[in-house]
């Protein structure tokens, strides 16, 4: 048997976009990340609340809007976050061509999230957009 490929001749397949069974993942250039970031927007940013969701949101200077994922341990084991936290960044995936460009957002997920199906978590997540003035007039 011969030398098996290192794991790093793999990395590519993780980003693959299309086709059948590939995973796909966010650009970390479109991911707040830093806790500076997080403390940043939610100080001076505004907000929209609902009972499943908050959004703060505040204008950045980078020209194309970014994504923070908030969800506490509160809301139950790492399945259930994890599960959340993949609903919220397809919602927002599906939303982008919606919203307006060069904003960092932050959706904080509520206990309520847990149980909400999909479709009403993405009825809120439109709406509390539209009460933060972040939708385009003409979403085409």
């Amino acid at each position: 048997m011969g030398k098996l490929p290192s794991p790093l001749a793999y990395a590519h397949f993780s980003r693959r976009v299309g086709g059948e069974g590939a995973c796909v993942f966010m650009d970390p250039a479109v991911t707040v990340k830093e806790n500076y970031e997080f403390r940043r927007i939610y100080r001076k940013g505004k907000s929209a609340v609902s009972p499943q969701l908050v959004i703060y949101c505040q204008r950045n200077r980078r020209g194309h809007s970014r994504l923070g994922v908030s969800v506490s341990t509160k809301l139950g084991c790492a399945v259930v976050r994890n599960r959340v936290r993949r609903r919220i960044r397809e919602i927002y995936r599906l939303n982008k061509a919606k919203m307006l460009p060069g904003y960092d957002l932050i959706v904080v997920a509520r206990v309520r999230a847990v149980e909400t199906d999909y479709q009403k978590l993405d009825r809120t997540y439109l709406r509390l957009l539209e009460q933060l003035d972040l939708l385009r007039e003409d979403p085409s």
